[in-house]
């Protein structure tokens, strides 16, 4: 079901019909390198998060992502890294191109054609479908847009989609997404003009936790009613804080809560406070030569359900 406003989505949740039955983390992450670093225009377009002004450091932007993989590995989660390539600046953020749901990978489809371009790669749809034995769910053909977990933030046990519409997903694509994701639930709601994905303004942490940034959003009482599915487990962050990527963090297990480095400062010793106190242990790396891209940790992550 795919409702539209607060108060459809507060009645399917006090419903009580939604069940907790599908895995809340993934059971592996893979990622791609930046090769040749460098920022693309095309995705500058419509992401006020990116500067083409500013230089990038390449080699820097590669230490800094090889030091995510060491630190995710660090916490036991298994890892799979890709190699890049230069004609696609952007597939450093694979999340938006690739998702899986146990035993599917859905390919999305990508507003700009520079980034079209990831979802044929054949490797990565390899490992998906001859190795790991996953049903390929190709959306890439298709007339429509949908940047997968860009777009959509899953709460993965409860198979609910919060899916903020701009110009990288559309209608069709939203309900493309809503079924190749297996969804329960999806809520549609409106980002502000000057937002690009969803997951910069939200994050769902291991179906048990929201961090959100309400000013996001055209109307004030969708991120209530996302709240009120989470009750006493929620984090509004500011304007500053979001732009400084603070949503765009990922819980890779029960415990190990990402984000980048300029994340972490930005949200302060009470913030950071209140997520330990859910469990979370906090890892902040810097990221801050890839955020140029207009992109932060969690769009770095593509999950393996």
């Amino acid at each position: 079901m795919i409702v539209t406003t607060p108060a459809q989505f507060r009645q399917q949740i006090e419903a009580g019909w939604l069940n907790n039955d599908s895995p809340p983390v993934p059971r592996a992450v893979f990622l791609v390198e930046p090769t040749d670093f460098r920022l693309s225009e095309q995705s500058a377009r419509d992401n006020v998060y990116m500067d083409l002004s500013v230089k990038v450091d390449p080699a820097r932007a590669l230490d800094q992502h090889r030091r995510l993989s060491e630190r995710i590995t660090a916490c036991g989660i298994p890892l799979v890294r890709f190699p890049g390539h230069s004609s696609t600046p952007d597939d450093l953020f694979p999340n938006n191109v690739f998702a899986t749901i146990p035993g599917r990978c859905i390919i999305g489809r990508m507003l700009h054609p520079e980034r079209r371009l990831e979802a044929v790669r054949s490797d990565i749809r390899a490992f998906f479908s001859d190795l790991l034995n996953y049903e390929l769910v190709d959306l890439s053909e298709r007339e429509l847009v949908a940047e997968l977990t860009g777009a959509l933030v899953v709460d993965r046990s409860h198979r609910i989609g919060y899916c903020g519409m701009s110009q990288r997903v559309d209608d069709a694509g939203c309900q493309a997404m809503h079924e190749a994701f297996d969804l329960a639930l999806t809520f549609r709601f409106d980002l502000k003009p000057s937002e690009y994905h969803t997951n910069v303004v939200m994050a769902v942490l291991a179906s048990r936790a929201l961090v959100i940034c309400p000013e996001a959003f055209i109307d004030p009482d969708v991120p209530r009613a996302i709240a009120d599915a989470y009750p006493g487990h929620v984090l509004e962050i500011s304007t500053a804080e979001k732009e400084a990527f603070a949503g765009n963090c990922i819980a890779l297990n029960f415990k190990d809560l990402f984000m980048s480095q300029a994340a972490v400062d930005a949200l302060g010793p009470e913030k950071l406070a209140t997520l330990e106190s859910w469990g979370f242990e906090i890892h902040g790396i810097e990221l801050d030569e890839i955020e140029k891209a207009g992109g932060s940790l969690r769009c770095c992550v593509a999950e393996i359900y």
